[in-house]
């Protein structure tokens, strides 16, 4: 089967030259040495493309997990497009409590190089395997920090279409005082995006990919299937956590798919240890194994299960961290970045921002491309959030530039995209330039105050702007200003 594979049954740095963007570019980001930064120690892990190896920052000491991907074992175009669609949800994914988090991107002419959070607590397939099965309290924790991953992939219209318990990581070890054993489950981490694929509907998707014990059956059926692919995924996962073993078994990949096809008749729910499996999470088992992915419930139906209420699982809904956090580090910036990161989403392609997209169109219901207060308020409510009024007002306030009392597509899109920090340098020098009339190089005051009058802005003042940009104190911005201003 085409990219899967078969797991074994569980039982202050130094500054270098401004770079520049070469050809053969994947990420068509500016290249830089990723060892001017970091200092890559021992080898973590390794797959089929990259090697994750433990580095420290020179400048803090902190510890971070590097994942390098050698640029020679990505042959085809197809390859190198899995990779880039990998770091723009990781991107998008950023404030997302359960997913690891990208803290920078490094590319050279031999390697792309992801420099991640580093978990300490290892793979939940290792604590699996030592564990055998789990509490239905346990189950629940886990299960809960791997449905909200799958709540926002799918509500930026991603699915993952590999999820699998060697895909997750515990943030901590385990021990805490007294007690020596206790792991905090809902310190979860997603690690790899690398097989996710946006969901298309005018391009059904057929590709037959995952891993063996997890794969849906209409994915080995080459049927068009969509994100109810996730859901069967984290049923397997549930259903071994119960259980400790796979609820579809082979001892070789062949057998492993004949049995998910035939699903209905060799799911074991009757024997040792269902008897003593509560009520609630054998429903919730099936509701997730059903053959027909219209059954299924989704990722929200999920998060809201009776059953994960009675275990004490908190009902927070991940979007509303993701609305929270990224509003209000943009109502934090100053109107100048405000502007310029508007400039750049216009510039961006739309294929780039196809995450975001699919967020607008989740709240924009009536299609007209603008998102109104109520309108917002009621997509939250729909989407499961728990914000309260307060709180819609700041999202409200906080990405409508103009005041016109609607967020339009492009301050949603600009506002949410503030934590994206692999801006490439041909945006970057667009958008410059559109602040740079006479084309001399460098933003002057005189040339600030018309932009932001043309776009009606200037609550605050231009001396404030400059002061805060401009870090040489010349009185004007530079380019290498302005490209710190939009990555900081």
């Amino acid at each position: 089967m085409g990219k899967t594979t078969t797991p074994p049954s569980p039982s202050p740095s130094p500054s270098p030259a401004p770079a520049l963007t070469r050809a053969g570019s994947i990420l068509g980001i500016p290249t830089k040495n990723i060892e001017d930064y970091y200092k890559i120690g021992r080898e973590l892990g390794r797959g089929k493309f990259a090697i994750t190896s433990l580095c420290r920052n020179k400048s803090t000491g902190k510890k971070f997990a590097c994942k390098s991907i050698p640029k020679r074992r990505l042959v085809t175009e197809s390859e190198k497009q899995d990779l880039k669609r990998e770091v723009m949800i990781m991107e998008h994914l950023r404030s997302q409590r359960n997913v690891v988090e990208l803290i920078d991107v490094f590319e050279d002419n031999r390697c792309v190089h992801l420099v991640m959070e580093y978990c300490e607590g290892g793979e939940l397939f290792e604590k699996m395997k030592s564990k055998g099965r789990f509490s239905e309290k346990i189950a629940a924790q886990i299960l809960s920090s791997i449905m909200k991953v799958v709540y926002s992939l799918h509500f930026m219209g991603v699915m993952h279409r590999d999820l699998k318990p060697e895909n997750f990581l515990l943030s901590k070890k385990g021990g805490l005082g007294f007690l020596p054993c206790f792991v905090d489950y809902t310190l979860l981490k997603a690690i790899d995006f690398g097989l996710s694929a946006y969901i298309d509907e005018g391009k059904p998707n057929q590709e037959k990919v995952g891993t063996a014990f997890y794969v849906a059956p209409e994915v080995l059926r080459r049927q068009e299937y969509g994100k109810e692919v996730d859901i069967w995924s984290a049923g397997v996962i549930l259903y071994m956590l119960l259980t400790g073993v796979p609820p579809f078994y082979g001892e070789k990949e062949k057998e492993i798919f004949d049995a998910i096809l035939n699903a209905e008749k060799v799911l074991d729910m009757k024997n040792y240890p269902w008897p003593w499996i509560s009520r609630n999470a054998k429903e919730l088992v099936k509701k997730m194994l059903s053959v027909d992915p219209k059954k299924r419930p989704t990722a929200s139906d999920v998060l809201k299960d009776q059953w994960l209420v009675e275990n004490g699982e908190d009902t927070d809904n991940p979007i509303d961290s993701m609305f929270l956090a990224r509003m209000k580090h943009f109502k934090a910036l100053n109107e100048f970045k405000k502007l310029a990161l508007k400039i750049i989403a216009d510039i961006i392609p739309n294929e780039e921002l196809e995450g975001l997209e699919a967020m607008f169109r989740n709240m924009d219901t009536d299609e007209n491309k603008v998102i109104s207060r109520e309108e917002l308020e009621s997509s939250l409510t729909r989407l499961g959030s728990n914000l309260g009024p307060d709180e819609v007002q700041l999202i409200s306030e906080a990405a409508d530039a103009d005041g016109d009392g609607c967020i339009d597509y492009n301050e949603f899109i600009t506002a949410m995209m503030n934590f994206q920090r692999l801006h490439k340098k041909e945006h970057l020098v667009k958008a410059f330039q559109h602040f740079d009339k006479d084309k001399n190089g460098i933003i002057s005051k005189e040339e600030l105050k018309l932009a932001l009058e043309e776009y009606k802005l200037g609550k605050e003042t231009i001396e404030d702007i400059v002061s805060e940009v401009d870090t040489n104190k010349d009185g004007v911005i530079s380019f290498e200003e302005f490209c710190a201003m939009i990555r900081s």
